[in-house]
């Protein structure tokens, strides 16, 4: 490891550090109404901001070490959505870092633009700050295309300030190290180029979605947003599906690592965590095998009815059902026409949070830039408040239930309070 100080060791002083440095973001942006802001000016103090976090080690989260790993398969020449870090064949590039990695019994996860960049990185000496320069770069590349949007649309460049200067997003781009920045940056490009009609637009939504799957949610919204929706929709398919394939073909299907991923991961799911709880109570798992039992007796059919037993858990049926919230809310936004391309981005992406099962920090990077443009204070202060979900880890706290009550019911105060995307 060839960076240093471990926010881990010292949570109290870390904790401490962030909530002073959210303090003081929204005093510069909300209390120091006085001061102008320039937008060489927001980018001068992100660029700072962010060279501060790049001496830090990746000990809060260790996805950057995987991602170093599949580089290096990648490197290989071995297929990474076929091979797990512990399979054999690739003893040869265990390390200390391989001993660190969690998950080495996963497949790769992360779409092969993403695996490209992570390839090139892993092949350069001091490949971990080689990583989080060229991140931070593209990020900052992100920012400066925020501020020219903001510009576009009249809105205050104050409010990039809580984006480019968030805690958070320093934390997790410069410091943790998280491709997702890459993606946002993707995803603020498209929004950009469809406010000011550039036909790159749907290749700038497909690299983010190969980057990480995230915004493929998003692509039936902006098509919709889009003067040549159709052409927009169909190109960033075509261009998804033609990098998709050859995984698709060498791994027979859906990539193992990905189906593990979508069923089995959940971490601080807002609405998942007490509900998969509540169907675990309610013993309706139970009736449900009851009911299939039945149906084998009456049919005789045991085979064809055994197979829907795997499934039938809580926490599946509690995936299955906020899928279908989820769903619903995407169909609501795709139909809603009035609403301008950044609120409905904003939306979006919240709606994923909402309904996800798993909800790390760093996934909150998707939706804090139009939270930003739209100054949407319950968003703003999760970004705050979800920091708080990495004290399971540094602390030994359980998850379960005080710490997520921490973070989720002031946020749906917030919520409840402000509920409006509008960037007037």
């Amino acid at each position: 490891m060839l960076l240093s100080h471990d926010l881990a060791a010292r949570p109290g002083l870390t904790f401490t550090i962030l909530s002073v440095a959210f303090l003081a973001l929204a005093w510069a942006v909300f209390g120091a109404r006085e001061f102008g802001f320039s937008a060489v000016g927001i980018l001068a103090v992100a660029l700072g901001l962010r060279v501060l976090f790049l001496p830090l080690a990746p000990t809060l989260s260790d996805d950057v070490l995987r991602y170093l790993w599949d580089g290096k398969v990648v490197g290989t020449g071995a297929n990474p959505y076929a091979l797990t870090p512990d399979a054999e064949v690739l003893s040869a590039l265990r390390d200390s870092e391989w001993e660190r990695m969690p998950h080495r019994d996963v497949e790769a996860v992360y779409p092969p633009l993403a695996l490209a960049l992570f390839s090139i990185a892993a092949a350069l000496p001091r490949s971990l700050l080689v990583w989080k320069v060229f991140l931070v770069t593209f990020e900052l590349a992100g920012c400066w295309l925020l501020l020219r949007l903001a510009s576009a649309l009249g809105i205050e460049l104050r409010r990039v300030a809580l984006y480019a200067w968030n805690p958070l997003v320093t934390l997790e781009v410069a410091g943790m190290g998280h491709v997702d920045a890459l993606g946002v940056t993707l995803v603020i490009g498209t929004v950009w180029a469809l406010e000011h009609r550039r036909g790159w637009a749907p290749l700038a939504a497909a690299a983010s979605v190969l980057v990480k799957l995230v915004p493929i949610i998003a692509l039936p919204l902006w098509a919709r947003r889009s003067p040549r929706g159709g052409v927009f929709l169909a190109l960033s398919l075509v261009v998804v599906a033609a990098a998709l394939a050859p995984v698709w073909v060498t791994t027979g299907g859906v990539p193992p690592g990905w189906v593990r991923f979508g069923i089995s991961w959940e971490f601080n799911g807002p609405l998942y965590e007490p509900l998969w709880r509540a169907l675990d109570a309610s013993g309706l798992d139970g009736a449900i095998k009851g009911t299939l039992d039945r149906l084998k007796t009456w049919t005789g059919e045991h085979e064809l009815w055994n197979r829907f037993y795997p499934y039938v858990y809580p926490q599946l049926m509690a995936k299955a059902a906020l899928g279908l919230l989820l769903a619903g809310l995407l169909w609501r936004a795709w139909r809603d026409r009035e609403t301008g391309v950044v609120e409905a981005t904003g939306r979006t992406f919240a709606a994923l949070v909402i309904c996800s099962a798993t909800v790390y920090p760093w996934y909150l990077l998707w939706l804090l830039p139009w939270a930003a443009l739209s100054c949407q204070r319950a968003w703003l202060g999760l970004s705050a408040l979800i920091l708080l979900s990495y004290l399971p880890q540094v602390a030994s706290l359980p998850l379960m239930p005080w710490v997520f009550l921490s973070i989720w019911l002031p946020f749906a105060v917030l919520l409840w309070r402000y509920r409006s995307w509008s960037t007037t």
